[in-house]
């Protein structure tokens, strides 16, 4: 497996298959022709049927300039759900036409072959080989994670963390309707504002959990500044967890980094073993991976065992099994933000259920277990209900109008 840096990057929303992928595509075509004066891009697949919502075509023109031509083609047959050709060209004539494909996290493939060049650093690939070499050498998740990763790490999460939380902050202070034509309204300021004036302390800390996934999600649908964990779809579960645990319940930041870790390694084993891709797999491989992975991190940060990790780990990811991917008018939007709450919640539920349930019985199912489920549903989905808005909600619910039809 390589870093889990590779997991948590900066960038801009909505997506970071289709805004943050293409980016670096055409960030790699004007470093390789930097004399090109004009560009031609082909979407296929998910990448046309929900590009515009997703601001693929925004991106593309944004980084290239306006000299760029960007077709969405639907009729093509692509060697992945995110496939596209970028044409570069000097006078009109062509230089070079490079196949992207957007495998998730921002991550490409350039005609077959992956892109990034960073070393595989892990020696192992499941969850059940790191913690038999973790029970061997006495060690933790967390310290693993460092002794493979080295002291550098601290510095790059703190960063990541940083950015987290910025990605909070900024959307409880933002107001207005997000772009696009579902006219949709920003409600986590208002959220947050309902948890402060609440008296139920239960209800609070649920309410203030909530505005927080709402808060970073949204600026995520406003094409703002946002980080993949491990994806942008599903950028507000942890920044959601991490503000929450810090500002509300005074864990430190040492503890949540720890966490921050293994959540990194949880991420590292799902894309390794299956995908992150809401295009390959649904939405059980963005918000589904991104629930194992907070419920992981805060079981962590509250000191739990390895065991108890991973069991709530499994439990975040289990029980999103066969989520669709169905955006709403292709945005990143409906059930995108909503569906990013609920999974903030449902993490310190597993968290809390991890706890206790190993005490009293012997879990069957593993994480590595539920991973394979996962990859072999996602195969399994049919493409209209993987990020292509031909299925589930986006076809039931008409672009623009509220659930009366208005």
């Amino acid at each position: 497996m390589h870093s889990i840096k590779e997991i948590f990057k900066k960038g801009p929303g909505p997506s970071s298959s289709h805004t943050l992928g293409p980016m670096n595509a055409a960030l790699y075509m004007k470093h390789r022709h930097p004399q090109a004066d004009a560009w031609k891009v082909r979407l296929q697949g998910s990448l046309a049927l929900t590009g515009k919502g997703h601001l693929t075509d925004d991106i593309l023109i944004r980084t290239l300039g306006p000299a760029t031509e960007v077709t969405f083609d639907l009729k093509g047959t692509p060697v992945h759900p995110n496939t596209m050709y970028i044409t570069a060209l000097q006078d009109g004539e062509e230089l070079e036409t490079v196949q992207f494909v957007s495998i998730g996290g921002g991550k490409l493939e350039i005609n077959g072959v992956p892109a990034a060049n960073t070393p595989e650093i892990y020696p192992h690939s499941t969850m059940a080989a790191i913690r038999r070499w973790c029970k061997e050498q006495d060690i933790t998740l967390d310290q693993y994670v460092d002794m493979v990763e080295g002291p550098r790490l601290n510095d790059y999460l703190d960063d990541i963390m940083d950015a987290m939380l910025a990605s909070v902050r900024e959307g409880l202070a933002a107001e207005g309707i997000l772009p696009g034509s579902l006219k949709l309204k920003r409600v986590a300021k208002e959220l947050h504002e309902d948890a402060l004036a609440c008296t139920d302390p239960d209800e609070i800390f649920h309410l203030l959990l909530a505005s927080y996934a709402f808060a970073a999600s949204e600026q995520n649908a406003a094409g703002g500044f946002v980080v993949t964990a491990p994806t942008m779809g599903s950028c507000g579960i942890l920044p959601a967890l991490i503000y929450h645990f810090l500002h509300d319940r005074n864990y430190s930041r040492a503890q949540l980094l720890k966490g921050l870790k293994v959540a990194g390694l949880v991420g590292n084993l799902i894309q390794t073993n299956a995908t992150i891709s809401g295009a390959k797999g649904g939405c059980q491989a963005e918000v589904g991976a991104a629930c194992a992975m907070g419920s992981a991190m805060i079981a962590c940060a509250a000191g739990q065992s390895d065991g108890q990790v991973e069991y709530a780990a499994e439990m975040g990811l289990e029980h999103h099994l066969g989520l669709t991917c169905d955006p709403v008018g292709g945005y990143v939007m409906i059930p995108c933000i909503e569906r990013n709450a609920m999974a903030a919640l449902r993490c310190v539920d597993n968290a809390r259920l991890s706890r206790h349930i190993l005490r009293v019985k012997h879990e069957r199912v593993s994480f590595d277990h539920v991973v394979e489920a996962m990859n072999i549903t996602g195969m399994k989905l049919p493409m209209e209900l993987k990020e292509s808005s031909l299925g589930g909600l986006a076809v039931v619910i008409p672009d623009g109008c509220d659930s009366q039809g208005q």
